[in-house]
């Protein structure tokens, strides 16, 4: 994530969601961090894929971790497609994809290897594709990409978490009450034992 994008403005928000002011992406995940409007999207293909991405070691927050199709926060007051497909042009090239909310997840992080805090009111976006859309991924923003089967990932979660962002799991399970497919991803009570990795509310 490059300087300009720590000074953007992120929507805080109370624990029902409700908009309560604004700060900056950096002052936003600093301690003692600020209950923030996010959204994370995943993309699907026909076969149920979903496509990852390992996020770039520039990256203030879990660099060279896996996680869900594109992530990011609206501007205070955006709607939740306009900035998602934002995101998705600026990370990944993507044309413009129909996206639909499965839910919210709130989740409380902190980063050990850089110190940042995520405190997130993340709203999970889906959007279905072909799968043989034509990407260019920002080397800047993305290390890597990859098309998974989502039943495998509770599993890998759970034994290896350090690979993975820990907002992922929570990303899947939305995806699995739509689906009905996905076994259960690593929560509160299954993550790592270090409280800094762990997802669930503050």
């Amino acid at each position: 994530m490059t300087d300009s994008r720590e000074r953007h403005l992120v929507e805080l928000v109370d624990d029902d969601g409700l908009p309560i002011g604004s700060e900056t992406v950096e002052v936003a995940h600093q301690r003692p961090a600020r209950l923030h409007r996010a959204f994370s999207v995943v993309l699907m293909d026909p076969a149920g894929r979903v496509l990852l991405q390992r996020r770039a070691a520039v990256k203030t927050r879990f660099p060279l971790r896996w996680a869900n199709t594109c992530c990011g926060h609206p501007a205070p007051g955006e709607e939740l497609a306009v900035s998602a497909n934002r995101r998705l042009k600026e990370e990944l090239g993507a044309a413009p994809v129909a996206l639909s909310e499965l839910g919210v997840y709130v989740y409380y992080a902190e980063d050990p290897a850089t110190g940042r805090v995520e405190w997130e009111y993340d709203h999970v976006l889906l959007g279905r594709v072909t799968g043989d859309e034509p990407l260019l991924p920002d080397p800047d923003e993305v290390a890597e990409l990859a098309w998974v089967d989502p039943d495998v990932l509770p599993k890998s979660i759970r034994a290896e978490p350090t690979l993975y962002s820990p907002w992922l799991a929570g990303v899947i399970n939305q995806v699995a009450a739509i689906s009905g497919s996905v076994g259960a991803a690593a929560g509160p009570a299954d993550a790592d034992s270090d409280t800094a990795e762990r997802s669930g509310g503050r």
